[in-house]
């Protein structure tokens, strides 16, 4: 399991011009399985993915964000292996 952090370079006006190909980028992930749960950071810094699946495949993703192709926001990747999850969250245990 992944925590993927991206933060802005140059503030949310700056994501908003490819926002709509970010969300499109979004929904692919999700369509292969590999996005469990993401959204915007408060305040919106950048925002936060969780994922699950190979971290070579994961990296190799992140390379095709539009944010990532467009300089908008740095990624960082924690891997996590939850021991205690809550009842319906039972996936995210490794």
């Amino acid at each position: 399991m992944f925590i993927v952090s991206l933060t802005y370079h140059n503030g949310p006006e700056a994501a908003d011009d490819h926002l709509t190909a970010h969300i499109d980028w979004l929904k692919q992930g999700y369509s292969s399985g590999l996005f469990l749960a993401s959204g915007r950071k408060i305040p919106r810094t950048g925002g936060v993915i969780l994922a699950d699946g190979d971290r070579a495949a994961l990296d190799a993703f992140l390379a095709a964000d539009p944010f990532a192709l467009h300089g908008v926001a740095d990624y960082e990747v924690t891997e996590v292996a939850f021991s205690i999850a809550a009842e319906g969250l039972e996936r995210l245990k490794d």
